[in-house]
This record gives C-alpha cells, structure tokens and sequence, in this order.
C-alpha cells in the first residue's frame, strides 16, 4: 500500500509540474537570455552591476546554519557583486522538500547541492524547468568545459537521453583512487600480531583470521566483533571483486560486463555469484561478520571502532573517525577461482546534478559564470581550503596543509567543526571537481594514500558513471525494475543470515527471470549504448 500510495504521488506530482511547466516546445532551447551583456567576459566582478539569486540548498549537519555569512560565500559575494541566498535544507528527508518545491511552480533560481538524479534532470529538462546548459558552456563556463574536455566519462554521465546536459556534477578525478574507494576494508594490525598471522591475501585467510579474533579471549575484554561495516551493502562491494564480479566498479550494483565476453551481465543470478553469497553466510553464520550490520548506523559503527572493538571494519578511515591508529588498508583478496579484483570503486561522477539552474532564473549566464570559478584550480583551493594564512598554508614545495587554526583547534573544536566558520562543502554533494592536492578529507590521509597504492594494481580499469534513461525507461525501473531489484537484495539478505536455504536456490533464479529481468536487460542495453555514444 505504500508504495501504490508513492507511485500514486510520483504521477501526480509530474501530472501538476506538467502544468506549471512550460508546455515543451521550448524544452532543449539554449538560447542566451537577453541580460548576457550584463556579464563581465572574465575576472571580476562577474557582473556589471550587482545582482541577486535564489538557491535551493542541501545541508548536512556539520556545516554552518547561515551559508552567507561563512568565510567562502560572504568573500565570493564581494567578489562577484552576486548575493545568493541559500535557502537551506537538511540532507534528511531532502528530496521530498526538493520535489515538493518542483512541483509547486514555486522554484529558485536554481538548485545547489540538491543531489537532483538524472531521472530528475531528465524529466524537468524535458519540461523546461531545468535549462540545458549545452550552449553556454563554452563561452561562460571555460574551467568546466575544460573538464568535459579532459574527463569524457563526465559528459557521457551528464548528457541526458535528450542529448543536453542540464547540471554541474560533483566529481572526483579518477586519479585520486583513495577518494573513489571511499570505505576500504581495514585489518587491525595489532590483532594480527595477537593472534600471530600475517595480513590476509585470500579469502581463505581472511576467514582465518576473522576465526582468530573471534576465537581470542584476549581480545576488547571478549568483546571483539571480527568483521563489521555500516551496511551489508558496503561488505557486498568490498568482496564481490574476490569472485570477479563488479568490474565497472559499484555505481551498477547488478550489471557489469563478463570479462569473458565483453558482454553486458547481469551476475546477481551467476552460479559463481552463489558461491560469493554462501561464503558471506559463512562468515555470519559463525558470528564472524557483525549481525548488528542489518539495524546499527553510521555513529553506532564508529562507536564500536572508538571503543576498540573491531578486527576489521569497511569504512572510511578508522584514524580519522574512531581515533584508532592500528589499521592498515592493503590489497585486493583473491578468492577461490583466482580471481583478484579491487572493485569496491565508485563513479568518480558521484552526484550528476548537484548543481542545476531553472528557467526561473533571469541570469543564467551570470550564474554560470558564478559555478564555474569553483572548477578552475584557484577556485577550487578558495572553496576546499578557505582563507589563506588563516585556514591552510602553502608549503615550499606548493602542497597546502591546513592550519593548526583546523587540525588542532585552541577551543577544543573537531576538524569539521573549526572549518564550518569558514566552508561549506563538509558532508558531501556539493557541485566541485576533487582533486587532492587540494582536498583534506580523510581519504586523503597517509594511510588512505597507502592503501590507494596497494589496491591500484588490482582497481577496475574503467568504472562506469550511472547511465541515464528516457521516461519510459524509468517508469519501468521505477516500478517493475524496482520490484526486482528489492525483490533480490531482499531474498540475498535471506541466504546470507540463513533464513532461506541455499537449496531454493534455483527457484529463486527462476522468479528473478518472472519479474521482468528480460526487458530490465533490454534497458540497461539500450541505456548502456547511448552512453557509449556521447560525442565528445
């Protein structure tokens, strides 16, 4: 009933955006709007005379209550001559405010860090809500257009079905493996000591080694956990590779390509892929993977992690989010057919339309203008590090450090918490092209560094962007292809906790193939072949 009562909705919703929207016949028009001559053709201020914009906002809980008076915005603003006010939204129940703003007719100017997916871009780029921005890249957006020039996996993500492109992405280069792999698999080094092994490099040993630690008395006062992370989800990405699968990397957690045949898969219903699922059992059946991964959170993990309790954890960086210094990444484990594959690697197009601009808006030119300096590489130090002398400094040999000002504040204050005066980008989906010379997260910490360099040997060598789908397509992948997809993680959880048996297992294959697996396939092709034939 609930999901009738969303579908329900979601029709009716673009039932009323239809409406508000234009009728189409304007959709896809890039033509500049008649206040082009008020925009500077470089430097700044950006504008010949000030203006002001109105930006929907996505904010997660780190960053600061007012957007306008931080360090970043309130300098660019003086820079510009742009005032922008950020309406802010919680990253918390984020979409259904987002859509309820669509669909009013009541919408900004544009949407920041909105996290709009491509079904989004599509349907209101159809509709003349989104502008295509196509035309205006070049002249206006010069450090973007730069980038869609060097990356073409970015263009071949952001174009739509349509054959425009209607946002800026956030996007992490490809050459910052750490920042791809995002949540590592971590072994604890001292426990390895403790129960006299030497890191694993199979599965085999990995499941030895979990043994041990469950085995060892000794180990957090008999409360060791030997294996968590936040999600299933996240244990399923790590060790699919073990068994080959995954080879585009885990932005497409059901298709990948068979290394075989060079052909589209789908391997959730692989035999090879039921030897993974049973190993996963193994490993929850004897207590080895923590049974709490179904219902425990993020702070519930780290929680564990500070209290010293875990063996090995996926997670970001255990030195950074539990205080623990005993982990090292390493290597990808090679599983029982020989296989050896790094392929818990994310797109390095990892929010399509974090930013986006609406046919509201009487300054599109000028607010393109505005986006792009944050894709050059002074903007992009400007926007990740802040004020110079004061947040980061620059070495002799031109790498940027923060300031003890941030690392090790005098007030006590965390490392988010000392930035927040200062930017905005904490939390992620911000519009922005990573790169790590001048991105301090912690995945760019020496230890994330290190295991970036023991998994690239083994790394995916081309991760797939999520595709993008015509209306009928997603009308299908919202309801049949959505079944199917729940359907099959639904049942995969059964067999890993044992609350289905193995023995259904061909049955279960069977009903995957009744749900409409034929025609998902069909559209994954057909999607898969418009990707692939993006002009650069």
């Amino acid at each position: 009933m609930k999901k009738i009562k969303t579908i329900l909705f979601s029709v009716l919703a673009l039932a009323f955006v239809a409406g508000c929207s234009n009728s189409g016949e304007d959709a896809g028009s890039t033509e500049e709007s008649t206040n082009a001559e008020l925009v500077n053709e470089s430097g700044f201020p950006i504008v010949k005379e000030p203006i002001e914009l109105t930006f929907f906002t996505g904010k997660s809980e780190p960053n600061s209550n007012n957007f306008e008076e931080t360090y970043v915005w309130s300098t660019y603003e003086d820079m510009t001559d742009i005032k922008v006010d950020f309406q802010l939204n919680a990253f918390d129940g984020l979409s259904e405010r987002r859509n309820l703003v669509l669909t009013s007719g009541d919408y900004p100017d544009a949407f920041y860090s909105a996290r709009l997916s491509s079904s989004d871009l599509a349907t209101y780029g159809e509709q003349g809500i989104l502008i295509p921005l196509d035309d205006m890249i070049e002249e206006f957006a010069p450090n973007f257009h730069a980038a869609l020039e060097k990356h073409p996996d970015m263009r071949k993500g952001l174009t739509m079905p349509d054959g425009h492109i209607y946002s800026f992405p956030s996007y992490y280069t490809p050459d910052f493996l750490p920042m791809l792999i995002g949540v590592p698999l971590w072994i604890n080094d001292e426990w390895l000591e403790e129960v006299s092994m030497d890191r694993p490099t199979t599965t085999d040993e990995f499941y030895e080694f979990l043994k041990a630690v469950k085995d060892n008395p000794n180990l957090a006062d008999g409360e060791a956990i030997p294996f968590s992370g936040t999600n299933i989800t996240e244990i399923r990405g790590q060790l699919q590779g073990a068994w080959g699968f995954g080879t585009r990397g885990v932005g497409h957690k059901f298709i990948d390509v068979d290394p075989g045949t060079d052909d589209l898969r789908f391997f959730r219903t692989e035999d090879k892929y039921k030897e993974f699922l049973e190993y996963l059992h193994k490993l929850y059946s004897e207590e080895l993977i923590d049974h709490e991964v179904y219902t425990h959170d993020g702070s519930q993990l780290l929680a564990k992690g500070a209290a010293g309790q875990l063996g090995a954890v996926i997670t970001s960086n255990p030195q950074t989010l539990m205080n623990q210094d005993t982990f090292s990444g390493g290597e990808a484990l090679e599983g029982p057919h020989g296989d050896k594959l790094y392929s818990h690697i994310k797109p390095p197009l990892v929010h399509v339309g974090a930013f986006a601009i609406t046919d509201k808006n009487e300054h599109p030119e000028a607010t393109l203008r505005w986006m792009d300096y944050f894709f050059s590489e002074e903007g992009a130090r400007f926007y990740f590090m802040g004020e110079e002398g004061t947040t980061y400094v620059e070495n002799d040999d031109g790498t940027l450090d923060f300031t003890e000002l941030i690392t090790d504040n005098p007030d006590g204050l965390t490392q988010d918490q000392a930035l927040a005066d200062y930017i905005t980008w904490l939390g992620g989906s911000y519009p922005g092209y990573v790169q790590q010379h001048y991105f301090k997260g912690s995945e760019a910490y020496p230890n994330s560094i290190e295991n970036g360099e023991l998994a690239e040997p083994d790394a995916v060598e081309e991760v797939w962007n999520g595709f993008n789908y015509t209306r009928e397509e997603q009308q299908f992948r919202d309801s049949m292809g959505s079944d199917l997809e729940t359907f099959i993680n639904e049942t995969e959880d059964a067999f890993i906790t044992g609350r289905k048996s193995f023995d259904d297992w061909d049955d279960y294959v069977a009903q995957v193939e009744s749900l409409g697996l034929e025609e998902y396939m069909s559209i994954q092709r057909e999607a898969y072949t418009r990707y692939q034939d993006v002009v650069e």
